[in-house]
């Protein structure tokens, strides 16, 4: 009986926007794709949940040294909410557990999104992958035990109606990290006054990355396998948001080499990322004495 031949896994340097389908974890997505490109290192920049989909960017080789800058990033989503229905999980894979007839019409709805701009206090859901004595919050919700979770701030950037047709309603929503979109949904469920759910969440954005780039698994499998590289982002598309700072010669050797360079650039303060030429260095944070000081680097490929 012939075996199929071992995988021969190799380096792969980049950034792939995914467009995660519904029902798939963020981890089996991430393992999907790694094996598409036979990819010998990978990560994600932050889950999604299973029902969720949209983007999901994934890192390759050196550009999982920058995937921590986009767990800090805002995100943006368009959710569906389900009025009427409460579930246990706030979303539409748990039991139901209330229902109330809706007297809501869209001015109504509209009236209440103000109240959750701007900075507040959110308490984490039950069913989450928040950990409380080393155990994921979620293990203990299904065993019904709930426990008292710390409010955390947030912020919610923007909440904008798409569309409404009681008792569904979608709304656009950028907000920090650590949002919970289940909760909002509730929370806008119980400022109306009949309670509500999530049905439907697809993330559109990250930072600067948005969904109009991404491409599906399906789209990836048809792409002849020597050719997916050219599918890839560069590693610095995780980190358009910083500064650049370009260094001569005698400043990229020492900065490489893990050494603080001078650089006194007025304005300059904080994280950067930093090139010779065309080629990143990695990610330095400029202080105000004008010294540049390594804090991620890339590894050059060899040959």
């Amino acid at each position: 009986m012939n075996q199929a031949p071992k995988r021969r896994w190799r380096r792969v340097d980049g950034v792939l926007l995914l467009d995660k389908p519904g029902g798939m974890s963020s981890n089996d997505a991430l393992q999907k794709a790694r094996r598409l490109f036979s990819a010998e290192k990978g990560g994600h920049t932050g889950t999604l949940d299973p029902l969720a989909t949209g983007l999901l960017p994934l890192c390759f080789g050196e550009a999982t040294k920058f995937s921590a800058d986009l767990l800090n990033a805002d995100k943006t989503y368009e959710a569906e909410l389900r009025l009427g229905i409460t579930t246990r999980t706030g979303d539409a894979e748990g039991e139901v557990i209330e229902e109330r007839p809706v007297a809501v019409d869209e001015a109504a709805f509209a009236a209440v999104l103000p109240r959750f701009m701007g900075e507040q206090l959110q308490v984490p859901p039950m069913y989450s992958a928040l950990k409380k004595d080393g155990r994921p919050l979620y293990e203990l919700a299904r065993q019904g035990i709930e426990v008292e979770r710390a409010a955390r701030t947030i912020t919610i950037h923007v909440l904008d109606l798409l569309s409404f047709a009681a008792p569904v309603a979608r709304i656009r929503v950028r907000c920090s990290k650590g949002t919970y979109i289940r909760t909002l949904a509730e929370d806008i469920g119980k400022a109306l006054g009949c309670g509500a759910h999530l049905t439907a969440l697809r993330r559109t954005g990250v930072a600067d990355l948005q969904l109009p780039r991404a491409l599906t698994l399906a789209e990836i499998e048809a792409c002849p396998e020597g050719e997916r590289d050219a599918l890839l982002l560069p590693v610095d598309a995780l980190l358009q948001g910083l500064p650049v700072v370009e260094l001569d010669e005698a400043g990229h050797a020492r900065f490489a080499n893990g050494n603080p360079v001078s650089y006194p650039q007025a304005g300059l303060l904080g994280p950067c990322r930093v090139y010779a030429g065309q080629a990143l260095l990695g990610l330095g944070r400029a202080d105000a004495d004008g010294k540049l000081h390594p804090q991620r680097l890339v590894a050059r490929a060899e040959g």
